[in-house]
């Protein structure tokens, strides 16, 4: 008997993370290999990590359970634990007699350290450690400059990455798993009290999505048959359907990027290239996103452009609660903020009008709307919404020039032009009409009486004045300049 054959005729543990699929899972893959598979996936302390958010708890637990439900269907049930992974897989190795771990790579810095540190005492014991790629196209260790940096502007990045993004093919689901017989016991999901309760706030969220790998490909096989035609001008049109909502999805590892760009390449709707390049960049931003957490882990605390450490914000805790609301008087702003409280998703382009009306428009710190955001997405992403929360502040990487400051009546005029957006989530100014829904407070009295808006009573007026705080932000910003 070869060593190999030894070992693959000894149980293997896969451990799930953020990869809840079971296509294009690398580290299942190589685990089928073996005669027994014991799947786990381990719900960590908040110590260990950044405690995910509420409406992430909410997908997670679906998604686990449509996970559960594959693995149970390939042969091999879901074991779920709680606690730190170094003493339970440790533990799990002894129970079972594993021969082998796998995993796949996830890119937090909070986790680097500690999978090393897991993998090296693992391989102590003679234990076969693998990890492997997955989550992204690209490793964000090797995509260099020419002087071997880390890339700090996204257009040469995209460049750099372009040529080879389309590189690997999606490894296939495992025919076949064989369970461990007399496994340890696993938890209860619904022990883990991951939906919320008391009260029940996802309703808009169980209306709005399909957790899971099967409506993760639902939602892809729709967008490349049917929206990518048209993406590059509609993207940005907040009323219409338009984008591919698939960063959920992507979020909690349920479909890969290569799934993705293998499916738009496939797909023969009558997609402008234009279209499929602007997609493709998308899936770009995210990966530059993780090459910017990859070589700054702290880029969610702290100022990538550290002149910003200077900047004077504001803490204005009653302004701070109107915006996470969504009744700061401005309605493309608060439209976004209460999609984002029914469905726990928010518009692209709308994520950035309401970014930069709370960092410019209030000046209140980039922090405190990304740990909102943090806990109020479905999609939080410990890049992603680090990355374009600095970006809109001004103090991020290839950041937007602090004097861009988003005019939230003419966003809303210009992207949503009939009002369908707002009077979808600000149903209180849906009779007004179109000319002013992104202002109301130029209607004249009759048409405010005859749409039913009574301001400052159903409708707040606005908590700033737009001038005047594009002013103040700006003022504020040439001191900070003038310092450095």
């Amino acid at each position: 008997m070869t060593p190999d054959n030894f070992i693959n005729d000894r149980p293997a543990i896969v451990w799930f993370r953020n990869d809840l699929r079971v296509n294009d899972n690398a580290a299942l893959l190589a685990a089928s290999s073996h005669k027994q598979v014991v799947p786990v996936y381990i719900l960590e302390p908040a110590a260990n990590t950044r405690a995910i958010g509420g409406a992430r708890k909410w997908w997670l637990h679906h998604s686990l359970a449509k996970l559960g439900e594959k693995l149970a269907d390939l042969g091999a049930p879901l074991m779920l634990m709680r606690g730190d992974p170094a003493l339970l897989i440790a533990g799990l190795v002894e129970k079972t007699d594993a021969a082998a771990v796998y995993w796949n790579r996830r890119y937090d810095p909070a986790f680097l350290s500690s999978d090393a540190s897991l993998k090296d005492a693992l391989r102590a014991q003679d234990i076969v450690v693998e990890s492997f790629a997955g989550q992204l196209l690209h490793e964000p260790t090797r995509v260099r400059t020419g002087n071997d940096t880390f890339y700090k502007v996204y257009s040469p990045f995209w460049r750099a990455i372009e040529g080879g993004i389309e590189d690997r093919e999606p490894a296939p689901a495992p025919d076949r798993l064989t369970a461990l017989a007399n496994a340890p016991q696993s938890e209860t999901l619904s022990d883990w009290g991951l939906l919320p309760t008391k009260p029940d706030w996802a309703r808009g969220l169980r209306e709005t999505w399909k957790p899971g790998e099967d409506g993760a490909h639902e939602r892809l096989d729709e967008f490349v048959s049917e929206r990518v035609c048209g993406y590059a001008s509609l993207r940005d049109v907040p009323g219409v359907e338009s984008t591919s909502r698939l960063s959920p999805h992507l979020a909690n590892g349920e479909i890969t990027p290569a799934q993705i760009i293998q499916a738009l390449k496939a797909s023969d709707a009558d997609a402008s290239p234009k279209d499929r390049t602007v997609f493709r960049k998308e899936v770009g931003w995210r990966e530059f996103s993780y090459h910017l957490l990859v070589n700054e882990p702290d880029l969610p605390q702290q100022n990538h452009n550290s002149r910003f450490d200077g900047f004077p914000w504001k803490d204005d805790e009653t302004a701070l609660l109107a915006w996470q609301k969504g009744v700061t008087g401005y309605p493309i702003v608060d439209a976004g903020m209460r999609e984002l409280w029914r469905t726990g998703w928010m518009h692209n382009r709308v994520r950035m009008v309401t970014a930069s009306f709370l960092t410019k428009h209030l000046m209140v710190d980039w922090r405190e709307g990304e740990r909102w955001f943090w806990d109020t997405l479905v999609d939080a992403d410990p890049a992603s919404n680090a990355a374009s929360w600095q970006w809109v502040a001004g103090s991020g990487a290839d950041a937007a020039p602090y004097f861009r400051v988003f005019n939230p009546i003419i966003q809303g005029e210009k992207f949503d032009p009939d009002g369908d957006y707002v009077r979808r989530y600000v149903p209180e100014l849906a009779n007004l009409p179109s000319k002013f829904i992104h202002k109301p407070w130029t209607a004249p009295d009759d048409a405010l009486a005859k749409a039913g808006v009574h301001l400052g009573e159903t409708y707040p007026m606005p908590i700033v004045d737009h001038q005047q705080a594009r002013n103040r932000a700006l003022a504020a910003y040439e001191k900070i300049k003038d310092a450095a």
